[in-house]
């Protein structure tokens, strides 16, 4: 865990207008390419004017080509408006950045990595108003690489999280839908929010659970909205149908933003209210 250390200007332009008891949090969900790249662009404006959001997290572990980031592409999303960026699986996927993740604490990566990774699993960062809001990344087992137990990491963070903020928004990078539902009752009351990524397909099962804690499966994709998952439909089709690999490129064309926004009550942490939310993007 690390603190993030901003010039409270990089906020000033979202709280404006906030109701002084809520904090306004948006998560994008997994931007995949330059389309899902543009629909931030295009899209992320609009949604802190019209919600008065606070705070902007975003999954940006397929930004660069639809696999792994770059250190320009990332800064690209933090002039954009987004303040921290969450990551899975594709998180090396690109050899140069991971100097960059090693200095870079608004990058997160799964916590849950084996212990010595470069980069950081966790953030607290202070707003101009004196609220600071915790984020924590992990990564599910179920189907994915080895690594250590989700759970038994969330429960070591957000004992050390919990003494510097109320407010905690985790990203759960899992595939497995079971997992991921198990996990959001595990942490029930003691984080803000839930947020699952990694599939790329959003789901509808946004609630509140009963101790507090807002949640969802999949937040979804922000990408090309014809595709298979933020890839080419024919290249996914041809695999299918050959069994033979290819090189997959990311899909062209109109974009889509999937994201949720989460009320959270300031003096608790607890969660008011979750959207769901799902933008056609030029």
């Amino acid at each position: 865990m690390r603190d993030g250390n901003y010039l409270a200007d990089m906020f000033s332009c979202c709280i404006a207008g906030q109701s002084s008891l809520i904090m306004k949090v948006l998560f994008i969900g997994d931007i995949v390419g330059k389309v899902g790249r543009n629909a931030v662009s295009a899209c992320l404006p609009g949604l802190i004017d019209n919600h008065k959001i606070g705070f902007v997290i975003a999954n940006g572990e397929n930004i660069a080509g639809g696999f792994g980031l770059t250190e320009s592409l990332v800064n690209d999303l933090f002039r954009m408006g987004v303040h921290v960026i969450t990551t899975g699986n594709h998180v090396w996927d690109k050899k140069d950045f991971v100097g960059y993740i090693s200095k870079e604490d608004r990058v997160l990566r799964p916590a849950n990595l084996a212990p010595g990774v470069p980069g950081y699993g966790s953030i607290v960062c202070p707003l101009p108003d004196g609220t600071r809001i915790g984020v924590l990344n992990l990564s599910g087992r179920v189907f994915m690489a080895n690594m250590d137990c989700p759970f038994r990491k969330a429960k070591e963070e957000l004992e050390a999280l919990q003494k510097e903020t109320n407010i905690i928004i985790i990203d759960l990078h899992a595939e497995a839908t079971s997992e991921k539902v198990a996990f959001g009752y595990f942490v029930d009351g003691k984080a803000s929010a839930v947020i699952g990524t990694h599939t790329h397909v959003q789901t509808a099962d946004e609630k509140i659970l009963p101790k507090g804690t807002a949640y969802i499966t999949d937040v979804g994709m922000t990408g090309p909205a014809h595709s298979v998952i933020g890839i080419d439909v024919d290249q996914i089709i041809r695999r299918f149908l050959t069994g033979m690999p290819d090189r997959f490129e990311t899909a062209h064309g109109k974009g889509i933003l999937s994201a949720v926004v989460v009320d959270i009550d300031k003096s608790s942490g607890r969660a008011e209210d979750i959207q769901r939310i799902q933008l056609t993007c030029p």
